[in-house]
């Protein structure tokens, strides 16, 4: 029996619940361990998909136009879905995307979606992409880049490259780990910065002696040439847009975002809520696509 997994809405104005629809179609009949969780109006829709309605009973959405009460919903049904995990009924969560800003101003006292569920279940969380041409684990992300020198530590680069071993593993993949530097040119000997010899070089090295096999700093210039060209089976990068940046220019339309270190899966595209392409039918669906995937193989 395949473990069940919530699948939630995320912003009801947004693109997350007509690609969930379309997944669902597609895909519901035949995968009844998947629950959607959202309006009632939106689960009216869904071709006779039982899921599970958090909201008012009256909401309904207007694609592209967020709301606060949308907003609300949102929240409402990742709690509903973190409630479940926690109570047995579910292995994992996918999410829809939600806007950040909007769920501020409904009291969502949390940078995103990650840090609401570690804060939830517990655990060390550790964000990561995968499911395109790309492995990315991220050793800081939700933070101004003015904090990034400092929060790049030896626990955090240790909790990137361990967590991102273990999903490599977990996936049947080749466990070769590369990580990347934080100055230019992964400091050039200290002449660009002191933190890649004083911090992230050691950091390596001790890993390396316990096992893992990883190298770096590694001149982040490079490095995801390096890992495309089979080098590496997965980056850790230090911060949100070094590996971001590189990640989405190849694999926006395959990766997913996964959230390591939890005590259960959690997975969502890598794509926001699309506002201007809600309604219109011209939203990609594969990020979803793939999350569900990783999500059902993770839960496994």
């Amino acid at each position: 029996m395949r473990p069940r997994l919530a699948l939630t809405c995320g912003d009801p104005s947004g693109v997350g619940p007509e690609l969930a629809a379309s997944w669902l179609r597609e895909h519901g009949a035949s995968h009844p361990e998947v629950v959607p969780i959202g309006p009632a109006s939106w689960l009216a829709g869904l071709a006779g998909t039982p899921g599970l309605a958090v909201g008012p009973a009256d909401f309904a959405a207007a694609p592209g136009r967020p709301t606060p009460e949308g907003h609300a919903v949102a929240l409402a049904a990742m709690r509903r879905a973190a409630d479940g995990c926690q109570a047995g009924e579910f292995a994992g969560v996918v999410t829809g995307p939600v806007s950040k800003a909007g769920l501020a101003g409904v009291g969502f006292a949390h940078p995103g979606q990650t840090e609401f569920f570690a804060e939830r279940w517990g655990g060390e969380p550790v964000m990561a992409f995968a499911g395109g041409r790309m492995t990315v684990a991220l050793a800081t992300w939700h933070i101004p880049l003015s904090r990034v020198p400092a929060e790049v530590t030896p626990a955090r680069i240790r909790a990137a490259a361990e967590s991102l071993d273990r999903l490599l593993a977990r996936l049947g993949r080749g466990r070769r780990i590369g990580v990347c530097g934080l100055n230019p040119h992964a400091g050039e000997g200290g002449l660009l910065g002191p933190e890649d010899d004083a911090v992230v070089r050691p950091t390596v090295a001790r890993l390396a002696a316990e096992g893992m096999d990883v190298a770096g700093p590694l001149p982040a210039d490079t490095a995801f040439a390096r890992h495309l060209a089979g080098e590496f089976d997965g980056l850790v990068a230090l911060y949100h847009d070094q590996g971001l940046a590189p990640l989405k220019s190849v694999d926006f339309a395959e990766a997913a975002n996964l959230t390591l270190g939890l005590r259960f899966v959690r997975t969502s595209p890598d794509h926001g809520t699309a506002h201007d392409l809600a309604g219109t039918g011209r939203a990609d669906r594969r990020s979803l696509d793939s999350a569900l995937r990783l999500a059902a193989e993770l839960a496994r």
